[in-house]
């Protein structure tokens, strides 16, 4: 994927950053990786089946009008993988469940919200992590001083990409959708918050294909590293 193109004004007027949680900020692959001398050659596919699952019941919840919090869905997507690659280990999965609250936080990510508080904008989390759950990941990262708001789908009582979750950003920030610049690396996620009104940054880490939904993200970047250009911090 090549370095994002956009022009210098393409994001001007941006009054806060939003960052999506998990895939975006803290890396949802890092749990098992954690868990290599336990899992071996299954420790990638065990991953993304993990985070296959919990989106799908995350959604299906949702269709159903049947919320459960974000880490009910986590351990009954983790139990589905488990069982499907042919894993019965309870202590296996405990340590797995307790490593999803402290996940890695990528690289970039502590300094890059340096920045942007350094620059005046304000910094938030929108996410479908339960209160306790992005509490956890916030303090183990260090980037809890570095945020304004951390804000959970709890608040609503619906997954994304229900429109409210979107809302609550805009009720709890006080800023109008197009002073908000979402950042999420999940595709369905960006293109639901442009279509709600946003301007979007897709962080598109993993080199997925672009969704064939309503709305388009205002630019898509390899990592964050990229954003303070796109907003245009010098230095």
């Amino acid at each position: 994927m090549a370095p994002a193109t956009l022009t210098s004004t393409s994001l001007t007027g941006i009054k806060a950053c939003v960052f999506d949680a998990y895939g975006t900020l803290f890396d949802v692959g890092s749990a098992a990786a954690r868990c290599a001398d336990a899992l071996g050659e299954r420790t990638a596919p065990l991953a993304a089946l993990w985070r296959d699952k919990q989106l799908q019941y995350t959604w299906l919840r949702g269709l159903q009008g049947r919320h459960a919090n974000f880490w009910t869905v986590t351990g009954d997507a983790l139990d589905y993988a488990l069982a499907a690659m042919g894993i019965d280990d309870a202590d296996l999965r405990d340590r797995l469940m307790g490593l999803y609250r402290t996940l890695d936080a990528f690289p970039e990510v502590p300094a890059l919200l340096r920045r942007l508080k350094a620059a005046g904008l304000r910094t938030a989390i929108l996410s479908n992590g339960s209160p306790a759950m992005l509490e956890a990941a916030v303090t183990h990262a260090g980037i809890a001083d570095l945020l304004d708001a951390v804000l959970s789908v709890e608040d609503v009582g619906v997954f994304k990409p229900h429109p409210a979750v979107y809302q609550l950003a805009l009720d709890r920030l006080g800023l109008p959708a197009d002073s908000i610049s979402f950042q999420s690396s999940n595709g369905w996620d960006a293109f639901a918050a442009s279509a709600f009104g946003m301007r979007v940054v897709w962080c598109n880490r993993y080199g997925q294909q672009r969704e064939r939904l309503p709305g388009a993200p205002d630019v898509e970047v390899r990592d964050l590293s990229e954003l303070p250009a796109l907003l245009g911090l010098r230095g």
